[in-house]
């Protein structure tokens, strides 16, 4: 009866180290696990060590982060997981176009232009020439000559006095 029992208790206590001698899941069938269930989300891998998952990459967006991680703490034997993914910032918005008007080519023509008469002053809107100030009437020949080759829609000289 006593080897009964000693041989019962023997086959007990080596089932027992049996179970508790189960081998350790390995890190490369760990691994092979989570890259499937993140192949979902582009651009991230993931490393195993010990069973402690590592994740990194750049995403395009929070909700594709999450979703890795999440995805990752679903595989069986994953201890925990790190998430060093980064997001990439969104692009920036396209530039706004310059808009230039007629009226800007314009100016800069006629400011070159009466760089030379200091007395006068033209003011330009819409392609019409207000031309006001003070001049003689050979040099305002000159100068209403060169103001219209600069093709304006009209010169307007009533502002200016002729002397």
């Amino acid at each position: 009866m006593k080897l009964k029992h000693l041989t019962t208790s023997i086959l007990a206590i080596g089932l027992l180290f049996m179970i508790s001698c189960k081998s350790k899941p390995k890190d490369s069938d760990i691994q092979a696990s989570v890259t499937t269930a993140i192949s979902s989300v582009p651009g991230v891998t993931a490393d195993v060590k010990d069973g402690v998952v590592t994740l990194s990459g750049t995403v395009n967006s929070e909700e594709e982060k999450t979703a890795a991680e999440n995805a990752a703490k679903t595989v069986k034997d994953v201890k925990s997981v790190s998430n060093n993914i980064s997001v990439a910032p969104p692009p920036p918005p396209p530039a706004a176009p310059v808009a230039i008007t007629a009226d800007d080519s314009l100016k800069t023509a006629v400011n070159d232009v009466i760089k030379d008469f200091p007395g006068v002053k033209v003011d330009v809107k819409d392609g019409v020439l207000t031309v006001t100030g003070e001049e003689k009437a050979a040099r305002w020949k000159t100068l209403k000559m060169a103001l219209d080759a600069l093709h304006p829609k009209k010169v307007d000289a009533s502002g200016l006095k002729v002397k």
